[in-house]
């Protein structure tokens, strides 16, 4: 027992260090020492939209009412919603399209972006950047105009943003900053921003790409088969020699309530395995690191006190104590109080028996599916 305290104590202590620091959760980093937009710069905001009727009109009208000094176009494509979702977009200022009937090898949402594109290039030349943003994020009155500049700054191919997700009731409040926390540790943003390192990350809610990267890597249909399409796409940005930069948000939030656990539940068990390149040996590994980092801190703590086991209850707590303190940062990026960070172990009890759905999913062919449709796609892990 006092080896496996150790043990788990040994991993908490190598992901505090050596880790790229992902526990830091800095919100709005890209914020600091912004330059103005140059007038000329022309950016095309694309947003597929499949049943999202109770969000779409603020998520559009929070892009038509940007202050940007170049241009801003919007482009909504319907990818044949049966909710409304057309009417309740109508604008005079954005131009809706219908997304192609799905082609075999694409996902549903990278062949509606692929319509919006197709769209767009059909009518005029490429803008200078696209924004993708999905149809449930609302953007504060600058956002665009920040990202501009930071891309213009630091010459970024790519630039996205981890949006502030919704986090009210009881379930988000338990399970939604374990989950930025856990894609942070997954991808560290400082290595996925270094053009150093393999690791490539991106959050698909809000993602400014340059046209010349997006050109330089073939398109879309470079990763059309991709579910997991946001980090794909920072790979291949990455890996075609581009610039790209992934931080935390607040000026860019997600409307999408999740009341229950079982829509937490659902978007998790969608693509966990993927993630996993559908591989039931990396299910193996990720059940075994899951309990050694989460699971085995409390549970040796309460085994040291029932049997009054000094060296591993003080171990194990200890080790329970660091992972808390590492997670405050995120606990505090969506006002959570602090004794919170102790409920770390419970949420990612939850996360990992979502993974093991999601697997048994995936062997069942139900895998991957989102809004009735299915999706038999690639997955994608980039090391890291």
């Amino acid at each position: 027992m006092v080896a496996a305290a150790l043990l788990s104590l040994a991993a908490w202590l190598g992901l505090a260090f050596l880790r790229g620091g992902f526990w830091r959760a800095v919100v709005d980093a890209h914020l600091g020492a912004s330059q103005a937009t140059l007038p000329t710069i022309r950016v095309e905001a694309v947003v597929p939209a499949r049943n999202e009727a109770p969000f779409i009109a603020r998520s559009i009208a929070s892009l038509l009412e940007q202050r940007f000094a170049g241009t801003l176009h919007v482009t909504l494509v319907d990818d044949h919603s049966e909710d409304g979702t057309v009417a309740a977009a109508r604008s005079e200022r954005a131009s809706i399209v219908l997304a192609r009937e799905l082609k075999p090898g694409w996902t549903g949402k990278l062949n509606a972006l692929q319509s919006g594109i197709d769209a767009v290039l059909e009518s005029g030349p490429a803008p200078d950047f696209w924004l993708f943003t999905d149809a449930d994020i609302e953007h504060e009155n600058d956002n665009v105009s920040a990202l501009v500049a930071v891309a213009q700054r630091d010459r970024l191919d790519l630039m996205s943003l981890m949006v502030h997700l919704n986090c009210t009731t009881f379930w988000e409040r338990l399970l939604v900053p374990a989950f930025v926390f856990f894609f942070a540790k997954l991808y560290p943003f400082a290595w996925s921003s270094d053009p150093r390192r393999a690791t490539a990350a991106a959050a698909g809610g809000c993602v400014l790409l340059a046209n010349s990267a997006l050109e330089r890597i073939g398109g879309l249909s470079s990763i059309a088969d991709r579910l997991i399409d946001d980090c794909s796409l920072a790979a291949a940005v990455k890996k075609s020699g581009g610039r790209i930069r992934l931080g935390l948000t607040s000026r860019a939030k997600s409307i999408r309530p999740y009341a229950s656990l079982g829509e937490l539940w659902n978007m998790v068990k969608r693509s966990a395995f993927t993630q996993l390149n559908h591989s039931y040996a990396m299910l193996g590994l990720t059940l075994a690191g899951m309990t050694l980092l989460y699971l085995a801190p409390p549970l040796l703590t309460l085994y040291g006190l029932l049997a009054n086991d000094p060296p591993v209850e003080i171990i194990a707590s200890f080790t329970w104590l660091l992972s808390a303190v590492l997670y405050l940062p995120t606990l505090r990026a969506y006002g959570r109080p602090a004794p919170a960070a102790f409920a770390l172990p419970l949420a990612a009890a939850l996360y990992t028996a979502m993974t093991v759905d999601s697997a048994f999913a995936h062997a069942r062919r139900r895998g991957g599916v989102w809004k009735g449709r299915a999706n038999g796609a690639k997955g994608t892990l980039e090391s890291a």
